[in-house]
């Protein structure tokens, strides 16, 4: 992020979203009723399976179209492969993976681009379209507003868990089926509601991103920590250290940002500062709203979603975990 600001900035009369507020995914207009949305994203393996892999690449990715609310439309895939040390088909089953998602939210793969890397790294570049009068950014929080998380917490730390062998069946498929869940159901609902302000929980945790939405929007965050949605067995795993290398940093960087109160149990500030991939959706509206909208997102399937916190005046802090 630091690298970002000694970039040069673009500016231009139909840029609707650039970097400037680390939002989701870029917006252009192109005339007074459509604007494109773009965003890429990939990374290396976190679980075995390369199938599912490209399954939860590519629903990653999507997301970012997802959480400004428009509809994704084409995908380019990106592809890192070390072919000379790897058979084909993994690759294959990679592409397969990807298409599939890509298939399920109705995005057309138009092509992609591939270099021999030493290690596997998978992703799409995602192309949406939305009205410009209707793009949900990550700032513009008001004060009253609920928070709603669309998926449950701890990715990282379950993936973490299985690298050394620690993960549980049932933690592993409740991780996978979670990042493979494309977030369009929770997107498209939303969409019928006055948000103020919406982002996906990914490599900055719950705590960085809320950090980003309150601090664009001069509000405070507060987050209920025993309201946090959890995957299964997360809460222990984190007790035993099972942590990523993006949680230590999210917690240095966070450190002298944000208050976490001293009776949150430690295996909840590490969940929330647990990096996830292709996690929920941070929404915020109205509070008389907020239940009529979770309602209506456990009743479309999104099962996960619940309300775990509120904004409030700007304090000292930008977000508090209590």
């Amino acid at each position: 992020m630091q690298v970002l600001h000694s970039l040069p900035k673009f500016e231009h009369a139909d840029l609707i979203v650039g970097v400037e507020t680390s939002d989701d995914a870029g917006v252009f207009r192109l005339r007074p009723d459509l604007a494109v949305v773009n965003t890429v994203d990939f990374f290396t393996p976190i679980v075995d399976d390369p199938y599912l892999f490209g399954q939860i690449a590519a629903a990653n990715a999507l997301s970012d179209i997802f959480a400004m609310g428009g509809e994704p439309k084409t995908a380019l895939n990106i592809v890192c492969f070390p072919k000379e040390k790897m058979d084909i088909q993994v690759l294959g089953d990679i592409l397969r993976g990807g298409a599939d998602k890509a298939r399920e939210a109705g995005v057309v793969v138009v092509g992609g681009h591939s270099v021999v890397d030493e290690e596997i790294k998978y992703g799409m570049a995602i192309t949406g379209v939305i009205h410009p009068d209707r793009v949900f950014r990550n700032i513009g929080i008001q004060e009253g507003d609920a928070l709603i998380l669309t998926k449950a917490l701890g990715t990282g730390i379950i993936t973490t868990a299985l690298k050394k062998g620690k993960a549980s069946k049932e933690s592993l498929q409740a991780a996978i089926a979670s990042m493979a869940t494309l977030n369009n159901t929770a997107s498209a609902v939303m969409r019928n509601y006055p948000v103020h302000a919406c982002s996906d929980v990914t490599g900055y945790g719950l705590l960085g991103h809320a950090l980003e939405m309150a601090s664009g929007s001069s509000v405070t965050l507060i987050l209920e920590s025993s309201k946090l949605p959890l995957l299964h067995r997360t809460a222990r795993l984190a007790q035993k250290g099972y942590l990523t290398g993006g949680c230590k940093r999210n917690r240095e960087y966070l450190k002298d940002k944000i208050t976490i109160e001293k009776t949150v149990p430690e295996a909840l500030v590490e969940t929330a500062l647990d990096p996830q991939t292709s996690g929920g959706l941070l929404i915020a509206l109205p509070q008389k709203h907020s239940d009529r909208l979770v309602q209506e997102l456990q009743d479309k399937g999104v099962k996960a979603s619940c309300v775990i916190g509120y904004a409030t005046s700007l304090q000292k802090a930008c977000v508090r975990l209590v």
